[in-house]
Order: structure tokens, then sequence, then C-alpha cells
């Protein structure tokens, strides 16, 4: 069996294993802020709240105590291997895409002249800090600060997210801000959220009084968990729409984004609190996302005269120096290059697609795994109505890139 096709199945696996958890606990989080928000607590008795429910023919009676109620239940339902199944696949999905396809996703000679190792290195050490320093700002008096920390986390998101586009390709550079972000998210309840649950279920069990701020400090960090998810999906979704990463203004971009993140969530939990329709979020979220359309326009991107004058890279050179690849070019110039340029000839595509540009030889040895598996082993591409490929020509792309194993 053919090793690109049985790699691109596993990452095809990982990524659907990493959406299925995501919605898991996207879903689970989201439900949870609005129940919080939304409780009656106008209804006297121990509890914080109350709040009745109808679903799927049935009726649900919630209660929520504020730090514990007087007794511990025999049945507790922890909400928590959800956020670490995400965590755990997106790594996962990281390290097969970036990681072990990182000649080719990863790193971008002309942002930093890196091998492989250090991209890594950056990959991998960068989430570590990331968690390291956002926490040590929680822990700080900044902790009873809350707006605050929120705009220093903001400023800690802006520096990461320009980092990243200094030092690796578009697509890896806005993922690995989601992944930054997103490892925040997790190790928050790692680290705090369910720890101090925990505690409170110890001290519960010995017949002690838990303490209140076990769970206020909790409630802090699972609100910025509520904020800064929808970003992160963003930043999921990015590497499929070169308009987001393919531009000098990636980094600004994303930070805007974040924004974005805020005043949807702050609209959403106004309205779950029954605190009125902040309707004026709506006209801020619209003008940030014209920003972000005007800021994608922008820039310089590279002319195919600075792509030819550019050295290949090892992996390209061994593609191009294959046997076939003058007859493998030939197609992809002839079928492919029209949407997949620099500057796209057809009729309403405005970028390439998915950021893959066929225009040069480094271009087309660069992007050699990808031809054969769209259009060398499947016939994914290019679109049939557009070009029609005939099996002679894939068999050619097929055999120019085993030749170059």
């Amino acid at each position: 069996m053919d090793a690109a096709l049985l790699w691109d199945w596993a990452e095809f696996a990982v990524r659907w294993l990493h959406v299925i958890t995501a919605i898991a606990w996207i879903g689970s989080s989201f439900y949870f802020i609005a129940l919080d928000l939304g409780l009656n607590r106008d209804i006297p008795g121990p509890a914080d709240g109350e709040e009745w429910q109808v679903h799927g023919g049935g009726f649900y009676h919630i209660r929520k105590y504020l730090v514990a109620p007087e007794a511990m239940p025999e049945h507790l339902t922890w909400f928590k291997w959800e956020s670490y199944a995400t965590w755990l696949s997106g790594a996962a999905l990281l390290m097969v895409v970036y990681w072990v396809g990182g000649e080719l996703f990863l790193l971008d000679p002309a942002r930093a002249d890196l091998a492989l190792w250090q991209g890594i290195a950056i990959s991998a050490l960068s989430l570590t800090l990331g968690w390291l320093v956002y926490d040590a700002l929680c822990k700080s008096p900044l902790g009873e600060r809350p707006t605050l920390l929120m705009v220093l986390l903001f400023a800690l998101i802006v520096a990461m997210s320009w980092g990243y586009t200094q030092v690796f390709a578009g697509r890896a550079a806005l993922l690995h801000l989601g992944a930054f972000t997103a490892t925040i998210m997790t190790a928050n309840v790692f680290f705090i959220i369910i720890p101090n649950q925990k505690i409170v279920v110890a001290d519960l069990k010995a017949g002690r009084a838990p303490d209140a701020s076990y769970g206020k400090i909790a409630k802090l960090r699972s609100t910025h968990n509520n904020y800064l998810t929808l970003p992160v999906i963003f930043l999921m979704l990015s590497n499929h729409y070169p308009l987001a990463f393919g531009t000098d203004h990636a980094w600004a971009i994303a930070a805007l984004v974040f924004l974005m993140g805020v005043t949807i969530r702050h609209f959403f939990n106004t309205l779950h609190a029954r605190a009125g329709r902040p309707w004026w979020t709506w006209g801020v979220t619209a003008a940030l996302f014209v920003a972000i359309v005007w800021l994608s326009a922008l820039g310089t991107p590279e002319t195919i005269e600075e792509a030819e004058a550019r050295a290949l890279t090892g992996h390209e050179a061994r593609f191009a120096e294959a046997p076939g690849f003058d007859e493998a070019e030939a197609l992809v110039q002839g079928h492919c290059a029209m949407c997949h340029a620099r500057a796209p000839l057809w009729p309403g595509i405005v970028a390439p697609p998915k950021g893959v540009v066929l225009e040069t030889r480094a271009d087309i040895a660069r992007h050699a795994e990808e031809i054969y598996l769209q259009a060398g082993l499947s016939r994914a591409m290019p679109p049939p109505a557009i070009s029609a490929m005939w099996d002679e020509d894939r068999a050619v792309l097929r055999n120019w890139y085993t030749a170059a194993h």
C-alpha cells in the first residue's frame, strides 16, 4: 500500500477525531455558560439558582450551588475528557501536518532560514511558553482585575500572532496561534478548573466547609475559555482560506478575529443573562470583519520573477530533478496553473485555493505530494468541468512522484 496514501488517510482520521472532540467540548462549554447566566436566582433556598428546561420530549430541573451542596451526591459527572481529547487530537494533527510535513507546510525560507528541527522546536516551546506566561498573569494581583487581565491577554495573543508570522509559513502561523490559544484553554481545565473542583469535593467528603475562592478562580479561567473559543475555531478553519493567511497582514487579521470573538460572545452572554440585547456588538463585529477583508487585500505578494530567482530547497530539488518532472510540469501548467497562480486567471477566484501556487518549477516540486494525491492517485483535481485530465496523464504524475523516492 502506498505510504503517501496511508499517511493522508491517517491525517484525515486524526482531523475527524479532532473535529468531533472539539464539537463535544465547545458544545458543553457553551451550554454551561448559557445555563449559568440564565439561572433563575429569585427562588428561595440553598441553591444559587435553578432552571427548568425542556428537550427531547422530557423536562429537566437543574440547580446550581455556588460553592457546593451540603452533602456530596453518590454520582458526579465530570466534564473534562472533551477538553483533553480535543487538545490531544489537535496536538497529534499538528505533528502529522506541520512537523512530519514541515518542509512543505511549516517553514517559509523567505521569512526565516530555519532547519526543520528548529521550526519544530519553536512550535513546541511556544505552546508551553504561552501557558506559563498566561498562568503567571492570572496568579498575579491582576487576577483581581479581570478587565485589565483580558487586555494583557489580548496583547500577548497579538504579540504571538506577529511572532508566528515572522518564522512560519502563513498557514502554519495562524494554525499555531490557534494551538497556542487552545493550549491555554485546555491547561486551564487540566491545571486549574478540575483540580479546584476536586479540592472542593475532597473538603465535602471530609466534612470541611469548602473555600469559595477555588470556585472563583475556576470561573475566571472558564470565562477566558468562553471568550477564546470562537477565534480558535476561525484559526482552525483558516488554513482553507488563503485570504486569511496568505497576506502580509495575517497577524493583524488574527488579532481582529479575537476582538470579534469578544463582541459576539458579549452579545450572547448578555442575552443569556437576560440583561438586554446589546445590538451595538453587531455593528462592531461587522466593522471588524470589514477591516479584515480590507487587510486581506493589502500587501505585496511575491512575484513569479522573485519566486524563480529563489534557490530550491533540498525537498524541492529532489522532486525537480526526478525523472519525468518536465512532463509533470507541463501537465500541471496546462491543467492547474490557471487557478493555482499568484494572480489566478479563473473568474471568481481571487487567491490560489488553499494557498497552493503551481507556477514555477519550485512551486510544483514543493507541492509534489499534494499533486500526487489530488491529481495522480485520485481525480479530485483538476475540477472535471474546467479541465479534463486523462488517465495516462495521471499516470505521468504518479510515475514522476514515485521516481523521486
